[in-house]
């Protein structure tokens, strides 16, 4: 019935874009062997050019699937078509394929061999943008903040996340923009902020991905959250979250959104009121910002200028809790959640290590022991049975 399915999804897909591309290339390998997920398909726009700016799209499957790369072509693939951008969809190995980093190492050989045939399929490689949703989000963030990384080292494991697939290693994997829709980016934290487990504990997506239970060996999960990577030397972020999102919770976007602030980065971050997973996130609203957003970073000409508004700004949170003074050196006062007093809280870093918790006593906590950083906060009123998460900065 799934394949079905899927089947019935792409055959859509091709008569709904039957207009909006003018050339096309289907299953080219970009890893020099016979396996499906090393293939990608490249689209032109219809309006003719001697080159055009590139938007790689990765699909989500909970890095489940290798071979989806049609998905979303007839929203956000038509739309970055219309605008004048080359879009490039990759398939990529599954978790059920290989281990991380497989994942990162195809969508890094991806790049560098659109930089490597960029005259043969006219592609303006001074421009790669990149966007996926769920897990393909997972993998554009991870892209963006891993950009110039080749080899990382965190609790003495050192792993390569650059990896060396493909004739065309000598080009670079890095992207100038990337568009993240609702995607994991701390795989630590990522149950907290839901507030339970999506799977069996051990059998989750990301634990599946990873080869281990979280309980194992926290590191290996460390060194694939693309939060792990964030440096001033990122490219700008434009991140899309629904807060009624519950396979996926929104403060993975908040966490990736924070931490590129404090290093510099320019992030925008969209917390779209009731928007579940894909559904009521990607309305042609969001693809609009999606294309301005691109447009702004590429200096595309066929922007509307007159749409030309949208700046970037840094809500620090968007739960329905407020954190306040945020950063904070001493205290943290917390307003906008029922019964506050006597509730449970517990304070995570970035990579999910519990660093202090207790019952708050006056809407208040006490942060002054923490290290300047980053920090994710859960809060538990069992009174009402209400649970609440958000972020802040230490300064």
């Amino acid at each position: 019935m799934k394949t079905q399915i899927l089947l019935l999804s792409a055959l859509l897909t091709l008569n709904c874009l039957g207009q909006t591309y003018s050339t096309k290339w289907t299953d080219i390998n970009y890893a020099d062997d016979n396996e499906i997920y090393h293939l990608l398909d490249i689209y032109l726009p219809a309006t003719e050019k001697e080159a055009y700016p590139v938007v790689v799209y990765i699909y989500g499957s909970a890095w489940y699937s290798n071979n989806q790369k049609g998905a979303d072509i007839n929203t956000i693939g038509s739309a970055l078509l219309d605008a004048g951008y080359a879009v490039v969809t990759p398939n990529h190995r599954s978790s059920g394929d290989t281990l991380f980093p497989g994942q990162i190492h195809d969508i890094k050989a991806a790049i560098r061999f659109l930089r490597g045939n960029s005259e043969l399929f006219k592609l303006d490689t001074s421009f790669i943008g990149i966007s996926g949703s769920s897990s393909g989000g997972h993998l554009a963030a991870l892209a963006g903040t891993s950009g110039l990384v080749i080899e990382f080292t965190i609790d003495s494991i050192t792993m390569n996340i650059e990896g060396n697939l493909g004739s065309y290693t000598s080009f670079s994997s890095e992207v100038d923009a990337v568009c993240d829709w609702f995607g994991p980016t701390d795989l630590l934290v990522i149950d907290s902020c839901r507030g339970s487990s999506f799977g069996a504990p051990g059998q989750t997506p990301e634990e599946v991905l990873i080869g281990e239970s979280k309980t194992e060996n926290k590191t290996r999960f460390k060194l694939a959250n693309p939060i792990s990577y964030v440096d001033s030397t990122n490219p700008p972020f434009l991140i899309f979250h629904g807060d009624a999102d519950n396979v996926v919770p929104y403060c993975e976007s908040e966490l990736l959104h924070n931490a590129l602030l404090l290093s510099g980065i320019e992030s925008e971050y969209f917390l779209i009121p009731g928007g579940q997973h894909y559904t009521g996130v990607h309305n042609s609203s969001n693809i609009s910002k999606m294309i301005e957003f691109f447009n702004e970073i590429s200096g595309n000409d066929t922007s509307d200028s007159s749409n030309n508004s949208t700046s970037f700004y840094s809500p620090i949170n968007n739960s329905s809790i407020k954190l306040y003074p945020n950063p904070t050196n001493e205290n943290i006062s917390i307003a906008g959640m029922q019964k506050i007093a006597n509730s449970d809280y517990e304070i995570f870093d970035i990579y999910g290590k519990s660093i202090i918790n207790g019952k708050i006593n006056r809407n208040i906590i006490d942060v002054s022991i923490l290290n300047k950083g980053l920090y994710f906060i859960k809060l538990n009123s069992k009174e009402v049975n209400d649970i609440e998460v958000a972020c802040f900065i230490k300064k």
